[in-house]
């Protein structure tokens, strides 16, 4: 029977059982998930639908659901779901809310969900269901990684430096920025360097990293900092005029000597000093690519040469 028989009987029988009453009664739309006519969705679905993974976890993306599901019948869908869940074991439950189903958050909210993160336009939330132990769930990104390029001029011994248009203090510094999701860090000094000074350069090693918290700027995350050494292609300065206040090529002993160069500035000139004077692989830290234990995965190792 098409859809369309199907709904023309179905009025048929609703108008012969109630006559002028008919009217006011509710009318129920056709099911997404069975094509047939239900009250509420719940009468039809039972449990909500998700991915498990390997620590006993489900993850249910919202989007699944129809557009016209109320909160409280989400809500009523949700504790079903979550009582099911835990007779059969499950340890917790991630929800996927798209930010057009963000009306639900409430109802998840209700029953015991949190905030981990929210990024786009989506958020997802969390629930810890065993009872027995302390949640073992892990927090969202604890730290923000930042990358800044030491470009070095060998020949002159100078090296690329930047003032930062947003800062009250005019502090010379390396030019740098936030790494990018999937964006290694050596591509990460590049493509900042190139941004902010219009200087082409290429990534030869990690000098250092910094690791802070309670970073200002970090949105209560922990800063992870790297420094790396990169040599430069080009030379012509064309710097950002909506990052950059001023940029210049400036000698190594000058930026050691100057009062006002900061602690972390003056320690990275001088291991950069100490790389051209006695060979930088007694400085460097280097990279090397190699096949990760997550079949068809690579990832980058960055140690000592031996």
């Amino acid at each position: 029977m098409s859809h369309l028989s199907r709904r023309a009987s179905w009025l048929f029988r609703q108008i012969l059982k109630h006559g002028k009453n008919f009217r006011n009664m509710p009318h129920p739309s056709t099911c997404c998930k069975c094509n047939n006519h239900h009250q509420t969705y719940n009468q039809c679905v039972k449990q909500l639908e998700g991915t498990e993974d390997r620590y006993r976890g489900i993850t249910v993306d919202l989007s699944q659901l129809p557009s016209n599901i109320t909160e409280q019948e989400f809500g009523g869908l949700l504790q079903d779901s979550l009582a099911q869940w835990r007779v059969s074991g499950k340890q917790a439950v991630w929800l996927r809310v798209p930010i057009m189903h963000s009306k639900h958050i409430v109802a998840a909210a209700s029953s015991g969900f949190s905030f981990h993160h929210a990024e786009g336009n989506y958020s997802v939330l969390n629930l810890w269901l065993d009872s027995s132990r302390e949640s073992a769930l892990p927090r969202f990104a604890t730290h923000q990684v930042g990358v800044a390029g030491l470009v070095l001029k060998e020949d002159t011994r100078e090296v690329l430096m930047v003032q930062d248009r947003h800062r009250h203090r005019a502090i010379w510094k390396f030019p740098g920025g936030l790494s990018d999701l999937g964006e290694d860090i050596g591509e990460t000094a590049e493509r900042e360097v190139f941004e902010e000074t219009g200087v082409k350069s290429e990534f030869q090693s990690v000098l250092a990293f910094r690791q802070q918290h309670d970073h200002p700027s970090a949105f209560g995350r922990s800063d992870i900092y790297v420094i790396c050494r990169l040599t430069p292609v080009t030379f012509d300065l064309k710097p950002c005029s909506q990052e950059i206040r001023a940029c210049q090529w400036m000698p190594l002993d000058k930026i050691i000597a100057d009062d006002e160069t900061p602690p972390i500035t003056r320690t990275l000139t001088k291991l950069a000093q100490h790389g051209l004077d006695d060979g930088f692989e007694k400085v460097d830290i280097t990279c090397q690519e190699m096949k990760s234990v997550y079949k068809g995965l690579l990832f980058k190792l960055y140690h000592r040469p031996f």
